[in-house]
């Protein structure tokens, strides 16, 4: 039979790390100087969690009940996302807005909770000037990324050309009066005995901003570069995290890390392996549909065909003797993309599950088990895009670095034009293009 010694002291130590009271919590029998010796049945469960005995996910009793929540939440979140990526790149350009907000929100009202002073309540307009910083934040991101988009989505309307033209042209100056007419906002707020408060608001506001942004816009720039460059590494982190799960489920035994109890070698290690398989399958597969390869040059909804990129492209591979001789083909297809796959995969499987610690002691600092609960099983919004983060930014960094064409097109050289020449200077450009072409004897007068 197992046994354990506490002294009060120690019991009492115990209770205020984890954020309990011991008024409030269990009836601890009035023995001399020590606890019960003899059962661990007697212990609260708050204390055997610290102890680590009921942690991993292989001893948690009701890890099938969880296991089923979390299955169908996923399942009406997968069939979500497929209904997004049939209507195309706007909308799911609106669901990263949408995750924006949910995240904010999570975020917002996480310091709100910590305040234990009940300051907010007696500053009830001060939470408006979050949303002014957030929403001015989404005004600049999204009008660098989607400028020539939306440029080229207006072209054939002058009226409405002329006024995106001036709208982005100014956009920067735009969003710096909007910062600062916040701050401004933000000073004449201030309020004696609140000034330590306030000013925590205030770094608090930016740093979500930075968090916030910092994924979704290179999640944006991803998605109108091809749907595959969104969902492919989106996809990577879901079969991580279900494959962590799942070895964790059947064979965890050793704690990986104590920001995460519920981590194990086993899980990350054989997630991993998983990973990198599922990584060069998942590429050949999504790499076949133009829907999901051809980058989207506008804001319109309508069905995409383009010239495949080289790395879409199959490239034969003949199989060694001994092993055609058994097989119906001598060779088999590649995608060139699935060898940038299988970077991406080891990037999901090693780095990106940092992300997912640093949120869980971002949670414990705070000492909460979740960022929200709008989604069962999972927490909130917060909790399902702390890997997704560190993966976006890495996917766009790698798709720019290693993939993407550096020289200009003609796509790039039309849009400075529309974007910074008006009428009159579009039109002479037109006509000394044509002069050069016809010395050249490209066109014939």
């Amino acid at each position: 039979m197992n046994s354990i010694t506490v002294t009060l002291q120690e019991l009492q130590v115990l209770f205020a790390n984890e954020g309990l009271h011991t008024q409030t919590s269990y009836q601890i029998p009035n023995y001399p100087n020590r606890i019960n010796p003899f059962l661990i049945d007697s212990i609260p469960a708050e204390i055997s969690k610290l102890n680590g005995t009921n942690h991993l996910l292989i001893d948690d009793k009701a890890k099938y009940k969880s296991m089923w929540i979390r299955a169908h939440s996923s399942l009406w979140m997968l069939l979500s996302l497929l209904l997004l990526i049939y209507l195309g790149h706007l909308y799911m350009w609106a669901m990263v807005v949408v995750i924006q907000i949910f995240m904010a929100h999570e975020l917002f009202n996480l310091l709100r909770k910590a305040n234990t002073n009940n300051q907010d309540k007696r500053l009830p307009k001060f939470k408006f000037l979050n949303w002014h910083f957030f929403f001015t934040a989404m005004l600049y991101v999204y009008g660098r990324i989607l400028s020539q988009q939306l440029v080229n989505t207006v072209s054939s309307d002058k009226f409405l050309y002329r006024l995106v033209s001036n709208v982005i042209k100014y956009q920067m100056v735009i969003c710096y009066f909007l910062y600062i007419a916040g701050f401004v906002w933000f000073i004449l707020s201030l309020r004696k005995r609140y000034y330590k408060y306030q000013f925590g608001q205030y770094a608090w506001i930016h740093m979500i901003l930075i968090v916030v942004f910092a994924q979704s816009a290179f999640t944006v720039a991803n998605i109108f570069e091809g749907i595959f460059w969104f969902l492919f590494p989106a996809g990577l982190i879901a079969m991580n995290d279900v494959a962590a799960y799942f070895f964790g489920f059947f064979f965890g035994r050793t704690p990986l890390i104590k920001l995460s109890p519920k981590k194990t070698w086993e899980g990350f290690i054989g997630a991993s392996v998983a990973t990198m398989i599922a990584a060069f399958a998942f590429a050949n597969f999504l790499g076949r549909f133009q829907w999901l390869t051809c980058p989207r040059k506008d804001l319109s909804t309508g069905w995409l065909k383009c010239d495949p990129d080289p790395i879409f492209k199959p490239e034969y591979i003949p199989l060694p003797t001994l092993i055609a001789q058994w097989l119906p083909w001598k060779e088999i297809a590649v995608l060139p993309v699935q060898w940038h796959a299988l970077w991406m995969g080891l990037f999901a499987s090693i780095i990106a599950p940092f992300g997912g610690f640093f949120a869980s002691g971002f949670k414990r600092a705070f000492k909460i088990k979740d960022f929200g609960d709008s989604i069962p099983g999972h927490g909130g919004v917060t909790d399902r895009m702390d890997c997704q983060m560190v993966m976006a930014v890495f996917v766009y960094i790698y798709y720019q670095s290693f993939i993407a064409p550096h020289d200009y097109s003609v796509e790039m050289v039309l849009g400075q034009v529309l974007r910074n020449l008006d009428m009159e200077e579009q039109h002479a450009l037109y006509n000394k293009l044509g002069q050069v072409l016809r010395e050249r004897r490209f066109i014939q007068d």
